[in-house]
């Protein structure tokens, strides 16, 4: 697993496999799933991290 914050364009994307994306979904404004071909979930992206998440440059694993 990935996490990537861009600074420039305050995008948070957490990658689950590096797998090919073949469809993405705007489940909610500003959140985007991308699945694979057997519909599993790939990838999903935040866009204006800083307004959604606390801290998008600080990760805690448990």
């Amino acid at each position: 697993m990935k996490v990537i914050y861009d600074g420039e364009t305050d995008t948070l994307t957490v990658i689950f496999t590096e797998t090919p994306v073949v469809e993405s979904d705007e489940d909610k404004p500003g959140v985007i799933l991308d699945y694979d071909d057997a519909d599993n979930l790939v990838s999903l992206e935040i866009l204006d991290a800083s307004q959604r998440v606390g801290l998008p440059r600080q990760i805690e694993y448990r």
